[in-house]
């Protein structure tokens, strides 16, 4: 992260208007932290995940995931800007598929936001801050911007398709397709001590349950140290805001 205060950073973040052109219903909320300890699942995770799984296979009892609200909406955002929503799944959706199997345990902090995500029925993205170049953006891609992944298991530079909905920063693509698949280069590590959280909503969510879901990812992220400090904001359409804590 550059050398700026957690409030300066998300003052930076932005949507394009060619985005809310595609949904004018999507809000999202920028959630930075740092002063996290590093850790690997504990009891408390695991308790969470075991939450989280619970109320998923709750969720499923009466029909399949694609036909719950939220999911069932960004698959219409995918088909909008020509993805295929059955080859690329939003975030949301492939945690709910690995439900029956058990969601992964992988460290305390993304053992969280996982969780928090299958909580409360949203797509939500992590990133290590200390990767970014400049603040985060979500734009229609040009399909020139880089896109650092893996095939076969070697590194590679992929580009986002024309029209593609990719966040962004100074440096390339951090994650396609909205919030499909993240960039190698701002995961989240063993050693993140400083993330950006980004929890993405669109109708029939509400900005009450954003907001709610936010609030419950900042109570369980200020367990992970003494010296923990977050800020949120809320871009929409017509609203921006930035509160730190």
């Amino acid at each position: 992260m550059p050398d700026i205060g957690l409030e300066q950073f998300l003052v930076g973040g932005e949507v394009d208007t060619a985005v809310f052109g595609l949904r004018p219903d999507y809000r999202v909320m920028l959630l930075a932290v740092d002063g996290l300890v590093p850790g690997a699942s504990d009891q408390a995770s695991d308790t969470l995940l075991q939450a989280a799984e619970n109320a998923a296979r709750d969720s499923l009892r009466d029909g399949p995931v694609e036909q719950l609200a939220h999911v069932a909406a960004w698959r219409e955002a995918y088909r909008a800007f020509g993805a295929k929503p059955q080859r690329t799944r939003n975030s949301l959706e492939a945690l709910m598929r690995r439900v029956d199997a058990g969601l992964p345990r992988v460290n305390r902090l993304t053992d969280i936001y996982n969780a928090v995500s299958v909580l409360h029925q949203l797509p939500l993205g992590g990133e290590d801050l200390a990767r970014y170049t400049g603040a985060p953006r979500l734009v229609r891609a040009a399909g020139t911007e880089p896109f650092d992944t893996v095939a076969d298991g070697a590194t590679v530079i992929e580009h986002p398709e024309p029209g593609e909905v990719v966040w962004c920063d100074d440096t390339g693509v951090t994650c396609r397709r909205w919030n499909w698949r993240q960039a190698r280069r701002t995961q989240l590590r063993d050693d993140t001590t400083t993330a950006l959280f980004i929890l993405d909503a669109l109708d029939p969510l509400t900005e009450h349950a954003l907001h709610t879901a936010a609030d419950d990812l900042t109570t369980h992220l200020m367990r992970l140290g003494p010296d923990v400090h977050t800020a949120r904001r809320l871009i929409t359409a017509h609203t921006a805001s930035v509160e730190g804590a």
